[in-house]
């Protein structure tokens, strides 16, 4: 079974930008679109964005297109969100899993980002 960890939150201000590293375990990860999720207090864990297996497509939820870039390395085994402009609202624990797939592996620890000055 495929492992992931998230890397790479903390305390940003406002409008400031920040950088999520996924790593993942298995010689699958290039078979699966994968995706960043959050999860606020109180909230469910929604989809934020996506990216296919071989990285030639994306999908942005609403509320973080045009400011948030998913990416992916499959030599690295690695999926990456770039945040940009930052807002209170994006303050969540940040995962990494399968998007697009009736298959999605072990859920990692994830990363809280906080956006606050």
């Amino acid at each position: 079974q495929v492992q992931v960890v998230e890397s790479g939150g903390g305390l940003v201000q406002p409008g400031g930008s920040a950088r999520l590293s996924c790593t993942a375990s298995g010689s699958v990860f290039s078979l699966y679109g994968m995706g960043w999720y959050r999860q606020a207090p109180g909230s469910q864990r929604v989809l934020v964005a996506s990216i296919t297996g071989n990285g030639d497509s994306t999908n942005y939820a609403a509320s973080v297109k045009g400011r948030f870039t998913i990416s992916r390395d499959n030599t690295k085994k690695m999926v990456y969100l770039q945040m940009n402009r930052l807002k209170a609202e994006d303050t969540a624990v940040y995962y990494c899993n399968t998007a697009g797939s009736n298959s999605e592996f072990n859920w990692g620890q994830g990363t809280q980002v906080t956006v606050s000055s």
